[in-house]
């Protein structure tokens, strides 16, 4: 069903919602934007300027890697200064009320967590660009640390414990999924009786896969996105609209 209006839409989503016992929300890029964090696929988004920086490539080249941090200092400020959005806020209100276990997401910006969710209870597929990590011994470094050494010696450091580079904790192209987000992920799925896909355009796997097993488990979906998805026809309800007009009705302070 897609909904023809918001208001029908909203009102089918609460009762939906109403009626649910577990929930589990699978967010991606949508619903951040209204905080000031740009997507990266859509037209005009960060991967329309900037190619995408592979793994392999991070690995390989110094000067990938300085050309990696460059670009992730220049977004400190939309990092730093962003706040949970309404859709985020809905979504903690539901975490505190009970419905809502854990939260599955796309996006690297740590707003669920902020907005009030555990970290324990945020599976991030794509990582967090918050602090960094190395990608040999996994040592966790804050992102000051990284930009003293960056601006100190004009490159991107390496891990003082075992010499391997240092990047932000997020998965880049090339690199593995996270082993134990994919099965928490997985359980969470499996598991509920209503899955909520916002602001993803379900196009990236295997992430995109998750609405699907949520779906083939029993469970309801929703996918709450502007623009079209693969997915619409499978869904129990799509509404099209803005996700923070959306979901403001759910946010309980």
């Amino acid at each position: 069903m897609i909904a023809t209006d918001l208001q029908s839409g909203v009102a089918v989503l609460g009762d939906m919602i109403a009626a649910a016992s577990v929930i589990v929300p699978f967010t991606g890029a949508g619903i951040s934007t209204e905080c000031g964090i740009p997507d990266f696929r859509s037209p005009g988004g960060l991967w329309t300027h900037n190619r995408p920086i592979p793994f392999d490539e991070f690995v390989m080249s110094q000067d990938a890697r300085d050309e990696a941090w460059r670009r992730r200092f220049a977004m400190e400020a939309v990092f730093a200064h962003a706040k949970p959005g309404r859709g985020h806020r809905a979504l903690a209100s539901l975490y505190r009320a009970g419905k809502i276990p854990a939260v599955i997401t796309q996006n690297i910006d740590n707003l669920h967590q902020a907005s009030g969710f555990a970290a324990d209870h945020v599976v991030e597929l794509h990582g967090n660009t918050t602090y960094a990590r190395c990608i040999g011994c996994r040592q966790e470094y804050d992102l000051a640390w990284v930009k003293q050494h960056f601006e100190a010696g004009k490159a991107a450091p390496d891990c003082p414990a075992c010499g391997d580079p240092v990047k932000t904790a997020t998965v880049s192209f090339g690199e593995a999924m996270p082993e134990e987000a994919m099965q928490r992920a997985t359980e969470l799925a499996q598991h509920c009786d209503l899955l909520l896909a916002i602001g993803s355009s379900l196009v990236v796997w295997p992430a995109a896969g998750f609405p699907l097993m949520a779906k083939n488990a029993g469970a309801k979906l929703v996918i709450i996105n502007r623009e079209p998805t693969e997915q619409d026809d499978v869904a129990d309800l799509v509404i099209r609209h803005d996700i923070g007009e959306t979901l403001s009705p759910f946010v309980r302070n």
